[in-house]
């Protein structure tokens, strides 16, 4: 899994305003609170504006909020605005690569991957986070300690290492 900077910090700033509620948030106190760069994060507001995920309102009142429940936005819908597809193998979908002799089922292994990875994305609200109250998938995820151990170098490296 490879984030960019970009679909990091929108789920930052939709966190954030998840956490102020039906009140606004100034850009700057978002940047603040998560370290954000302003101007890249005033662009990052203007796409989940764009994209009717949140409101923003001029003024010394005015500032950034939801534009539904954060209950009802998913990881997956901001990740989704900053980055489209969850999963692009050069810039096509996983179902229409088509791979040939001894690949021939890589397409099925990368749409079986973006499955599991759409499933867990499209659980977790923001609502989820910010109440630290996680849906019972995740919690069965990360309770297993390989789910927090690095895999690279792969195994093979490290023996070739040593």
């Amino acid at each position: 899994m490879k984030l960019s900077a970009k679909v990091d910090y929108a789920v930052r700033a939709a966190l954030e305003l998840a956490a102020a509620g039906d009140h606004s948030v100034k850009g700057e106190q978002i940047a603040r609170s998560q370290d954000i760069p302003p101007r890249f994060l005033e662009n990052i507001l203007g796409d989940l504006r764009q994209a009717g995920l949140v409101h923003s309102q001029r003024g010394t009142d005015g500032g950034y909020r939801l534009a539904r429940p954060a209950d009802e936005i998913t990881v997956a819908d901001v990740m989704r605005i900053e980055a489209g597809n969850l999963a692009d193998i050069h810039g096509e979908r996983p179902e229409e690569v088509r791979y040939h002799g001894a690949a021939e089922r890589l397409r099925d292994v990368w749409v079986a991957a973006r499955t599991n990875y759409r499933a867990m994305l499209e659980k977790v609200t923001l609502a989820d986070i910010v109440s630290g109250e996680l849906p019972p998938e995740v919690v069965a995820v990360t309770s297993q300690p390989d789910s927090w151990r690095s895999h690279w170098p792969p195994a093979a490296a490290q023996a070739a290492e040593a």
